[in-house]
This record gives structure tokens, C-alpha cells and sequence, in this order.
């Protein structure tokens, strides 16, 4: 059951920053994006694992920060067992942490997790840590199928997640 993550304002936040990265997870903010513009999560054979609406946002939010005057780069792989942030390697945590001593911020596109785990990762770099998107709960999905093997993801619920201390 994946996230259900809302995208933030981050334009204020970079105010004053020269660069950024773009850190996304290829999982719950896909899955968001997905549901809440109503289209695929996965078009196989067109867009391999990769969804288009995600994909769209990346790529307009690297175009606004251009456009505020920052230099931009996502942090990408092709691989997928890179996609789900959360469930990164030392080594992938290691390659942020050696890209992102380049740059002056990093927006995080994902969950809590995701967050703190980029923030565990370059902790010995001088990098602000931007939260992008914002939960708002977890989805209840039905996977469905259809043709040529494009899969959508139909919301039957969105649940609740209070804020708890941590252990």
C-alpha cells in the first residue's frame, strides 16, 4: 500500500540557493501522481517502469527551479531496485551523498523515509534537505490490467496517518 503524498510548494524554500538536486522515489509519488491525474502507473511497453505523470512532474518542477535562476540535476537510475528510496543500498546512499556535495540543496520527492534517509546520506556535506511532498496518508489500491499490459491503480481509500513520536 503505497503512500498517498501531496506535492509542496518548494519555491520559497530554495530561495537564496545557487543549485539543487532532485531526489525522487519512483514509488508512492509515482503511485500519487498516477491516481490522482487518473492515468497509468505503468505502461510497460511504453514507458518500461517509469510512470508518464511523474515523469511530467519532474520535469516541470526541474523546469521552475531553472526558471527561479538554480542549476538543477536529478539524481536517476535506470535500475529498479534503485526506484524505492526507502529500500536503498549503502552503495546508492554513498553515490548521493557524492553527488549532492555538488550542489547547495536537495529536494526530496517522496515520503518521511525518504527524507530522512537522504538526510542520513549527505549528513556530512554542507546540503539543505528540502522536503517536496508532503503524506497525507495510505492508499487502499486494486491494481487493473489492460491493454497492452498497462497497469492503473484505482483508490478504494485513502487512510489516515497521524503523526507519532519516534522510538
Amino acid at each position: 500500500m503505497p503512500f498517498y503524498l501531496k506535492e509542496l510548494d518548494i519555491v520559497p524554500q530554495v530561495a537564496g540557493l545557487q543549485s539543487v538536486l532532485i531526489v525522487p522515489c519512483r514509488f508512492c509519488p509515482a503511485a500519487s501522481l498516477a491516481v490522482r491525474e487518473k492515468k497509468p502507473y505503468i505502461e510497460l511497453f511504453r514507458k518500461f517502469l517509469r510512470t508518464e505523470a511523474y515523469e511530467l512532474f519532474i520535469r516541470a518542477l526541474k523546469r521552475r527551479l531553472e526558471d527561479e535562476g538554480l542549476k538543477t540535476a536529478v539524481f536517476d537510475s535506470k535500475l529498479p531496485h534503485h526506484f524505492v528510496a526507502c529500500m536503498w543500498t549503502s552503495g546508492r546512499r554513498r553515490k548521493l551523498a557524492k553527488h549532492a556535495a555538488k550542489f547547495e540543496g536537495v529536494v526530496v520527492l517522496g515520503c518521511e523515509a525518504t527524507v530522512e534517509i537522504v538526510r542520513d546520506a549527505i549528513r556530512s556535506n554542507d546540503c539543505r534537505v528540502i522536503e517536496g511532498m508532503e503524506n497525507e496518508g495510505i492508499m487502499n489500491v486494486v491494481p487493473t490490467i489492460s491493454f497492452p499490459f498497462n497497469i492503473s491503480l484505482v483508490v478504494e481509500g485513502i487512510t489516515s496517518v497521524k503523526e507519532k513520536s519516534q522510538i
